[in-house]
């Protein structure tokens, strides 16, 4: 139904329904296979010898105390990468191992190959590195302007997309600017990076590890190790969390090189301290924002200079300046646009794919001015909303008109209409600083704010998306059964789960299952962009039309009331291998950013409720309401899962989550120090799940998982702005922000 709204009916099991996720009962009980538990007889553990630098020269590698060390069976540098010693998402800027040079904290120089991890780690203590320390660049806007020495040969600028549409010379009765920062978030997932890497019989080498994207690493991988690539197989290993940061490369060509060097198994696992060394980050920002409106709030104008801090490698930021250019302001109906957003190479720690992707940091900036305007036009934040909300048959600054549902003033008075928690109580769980004692309600105000926000779907800017997928129909057992293959990565989402729904609707048959993720199949790409279900979904689901197509073409017995599939199948296998693609995207336009870039848009609006203890500096989320356009549920209880994760990231935020650095070094690499929301964090959700079909999507569904962590985190802010007065232009917002003199 990819070409119309009317309904799917919902089949037990099947599409609508809350199936049962395959994996949910052994998670719970501890007994789901992650990566990290990989295990091989005779298997050496690999390890990462990393820079202690965030830009330094490299004079010179000494490894010969290393190798004397027993258990040691390899020391590997960059002279032992057999193939191309550069990968990257984007550009293969991005050395396997470091040359002359290491550009950020973190980088790796060598890795070693032991029979215990606590001898690859004596051993990587022995090598000795003869470093030149160099004054790294650690400010995006500066590195854009040119300050700072060139840190790759094309210059500091990774990507820069200009936005422009209608006067540029515009002017307005209320004028409202303002600057806004976004820190370095980490994805915080709780399995860290892993695999096993297998040497085979033929040459080449086995990979079972956690990724997004088992291709993508793959084509990498190939390129490293100079081999084809049908001998470099991926296996998905159980991922413990992703949400971006598994789409570069972390453990996967070490452990490959390892084990080909040894002729040995060897298996990689990251500490929590080298995880937050070992993956990229959400981008920090710098944005320069001025909004133009009439005298009743109507926008004229919006004006934006979006910096983002790329850290050393592109990985993914050219799409993520993309993204934060061409959603840069908002939701909304403006006439007159003037953005440009830069992406920079920095000596911060790589940053590349977090949910939201680029949409997160634009959103808090133009959410913050929407408040600004409303206080400045004397009207309700929600109002000022709703007088400039987009719908369907808006047109993005892009050009781009928006050709399916987009209630976001729906969303918006839906979230306003919600119940208000009562009134506080004197209860230590329900304070500030909770069950601490911190505060007995003295100095504790509370305050209400709003966000909405607006997220691209799938992959953009004529990018050949698509995915693979081969179902199969026959007999076993007596029963009719299906069984599904792709290379789409199960992150923990629930793909697994939605696929089987699928086939349940399409072919009827309860008995359905999806075998392990591995290159043995076409490309389905990433598990990003909330793609996976449109488009793997999208796939399954033409595989299935066409087993019925085939089903109907070769079973003689036709399929009448008093026949069963069992019986009309018999001994006959069915077998459909479907590439399916979504409508084409479009290049952006050098000079205006013109162009059809996106496939598809999400909204979610949020509410929040805080109390503030502004003699301590302390936030406490009391309630976090949402009201979301999920186009269909296909899975409501899942859906209902991904607004409250994908909010519970924009709380953290919000208020907690940041990776500190100073000259280029993370302060804070660990769980101590880095602090993600618990359930004591997250408040009562109340959720509003709007299902307005996309007439060009399969079942008319919309992409769920990135939306809500978009509008949180602005509506959190404007809450505790309401309590406290103050600006309030950076996230996250810390206690010594909120008790400095006022």
């Amino acid at each position: 139904m990819s070409t119309s709204t009317e309904a799917v009916p919902t089949t037990e099991g099947g599409i609508g329904s809350n199936a049962q996720r395959p994996d949910g009962t052994v998670k719970v009980r501890g007994e789901f296979a992650y990566s990290s538990d990989l295990w091989h007889e005779d298997m050496l553990w690999g390890a990462t010898l990393r820079s202690p630098h965030s830009y330094a020269r490299i004079r010179g590698i000494e490894i010969g105390e290393a190798l004397a060390v027993p258990g040691v069976y390899a020391v590997l540098t960059h002279e032992d990468v057999p193939g191309s010693n550069a990968y990257g998402l984007e550009h293969a800027d991005q050395p396997v191992l470091a040359v002359d040079v290491v550009r950020y904290q973190g980088e790796p120089v060598a890795v070693v190959a032991a029979d215990h991890p606590e001898t690859a780690r004596r051993a990587m203590d022995r090598i000795r590195i003869d470093y030149e320390v160099l004054d790294p660049v650690t400010d995006a806007e500066t590195a854009v302007d040119g300050a700072g020495p060139r840190l790759h040969p094309g210059g500091n600028v990774v990507r820069h997309v200009p936005i422009r549409r209608g006067d540029q010379s515009a002017d307005a009765a209320v004028v409202v600017s303002g600057t806004y920062e976004v820190g370095m978030q980490d994805q915080a997932f709780l399995g860290p990076e892993s695999g096993l890497a297998v040497p085979a019989e033929d040459g080449g080498i086995d990979l079972f590890v956690a990724t997004q994207w088992l291709h993508v690493d793959q084509q990498q991988i190939v390129a490293a190790l100079g081999l084809p690539p049908e001998k470099v197989r991926l296996t998905l290993g159980g991922v413990g969390g992703a949400f971006g940061g598994r789409e570069d490369l972390s453990i996967q060509v070490h452990a490959c090189l390892l084990a080909l060097h040894t002729g040995k198994p060897v298996k990689m696992v990251y500490n929590r301290e080298e995880s937050f060394y070992g993956h990229v980050h959400r981008h920090p920002a710098r944005m320069y924002y001025e909004h133009g409106a009439d005298a009743d709030g109507k926008l004229v104008y919006v004006r934006a200079k979006l910096y983002l801090d790329g850290g050393a490698y592109a990985s993914s930021t050219g799409a993520v300046v993309a993204n934060a250019a061409t959603l840069g302001v908002g939701p909304y109906d403006v006439p007159n646009v003037t953005v440009d957003c830069w992406g920079a190479y920095t000596n911060n720690p790589p940053c590349g794919a977090m949910r939201g992707f680029g949409a997160v940091q634009a959103g808090f900036a133009y959410e913050s001015q929407m408040d600004k305007l409303a206080e400045a036009c004397g009207l309700d934040p929600v109002e000022v909303r709703v007088r400039n909300a987009m719908s369907e048959g808006s047109v993005m600054p892009t050009g781009q008109v928006v050709d399916s549902a987009a209630p976001v003033a729906e969303l918006l008075e839906r979230v306003r209409e919600m119940p208000l928690p009562p009134e506080t109580t004197f209860d230590l769980r329900r304070m500030p600083g909770g069950v601490s004692n911190t505060t007995h309600g003295e100095g504790v105000v509370r305050g209400i704010g709003y966000g909405v926000g607006i997220k691209n779907i799938c992959f953009s800017e004529g990018f050949d998306d698509y995915s693979t997928a081969r179902v199969r129909l026959e007999v076993v057992g007596g029963e009719p059964s299906a069984t599904v293959q792709t290379a789409a990565c199960e992150v923990g989402q629930g793909l697994v789960t939605v696929l089987q729904q699928i086939v349940r609707t399409e072919l009827g048959v309860d008995r359905v299952t999806v075998l392990p993720m591995d290159t043995t199949i076409g490309n389905a790409g990433s598990t990003s962009a909330s793609r996976q279900t449109y488009v793997t979904g999208g796939a399954v689901r033409a595989a299935c039309l066409a087993v019925r197509a085939s089903l109907h073409e070769r079973v003689a017995t036709p399929l009448v009331a008093d026949v069963s599939l069992a019986q009309a199948l018999g001994d006959t296998v069915i077998e459909e291998t479907v590439e399916w693609r979504h409508r084409p995207t479009t290049a952006l336009d050098p000079e205006t950013g013109a162009g059809t870039a996106h496939v598809q848009y999400g909204f979610a609006a949020h509410r929040a409720v805080v109390d503030v203890d502004t003699e301590l500096g302390l936030v406490k989320v009391v309630a976090l309401d949402c009201a979301q356009d999920v186009g269909r549920a296909l899975n409501p209880q899942a859906v209902l899962g991904q607004i409250q994760g994908g909010s519970a990231q924009g709380l953290g935020l919000a208020v907690m989550e940041e990776i500190q650095t100073e000259g280029g070094k993370i302060r804070n690499p660990s769980f101590t120090d880095y602090l993600i929301p618990t359930v004591l964090d997250m408040p009562p959700m109340s959720i509003d799940v709007l299902e307005r079909a996309d007439p060009h999507a399969p079942y008319g569904l919309r992409g769920v998982g990135e939306p809500p962590t978009i509008s949180s985190t602005p509506a959190i802010v404007a809450a505790i702005r309401a309590a406290t007065g103050l600006a309030l232009e950076r996230v996250p917002v810390r206690p010594e922000h909120l008790t400095v003199e006022r």
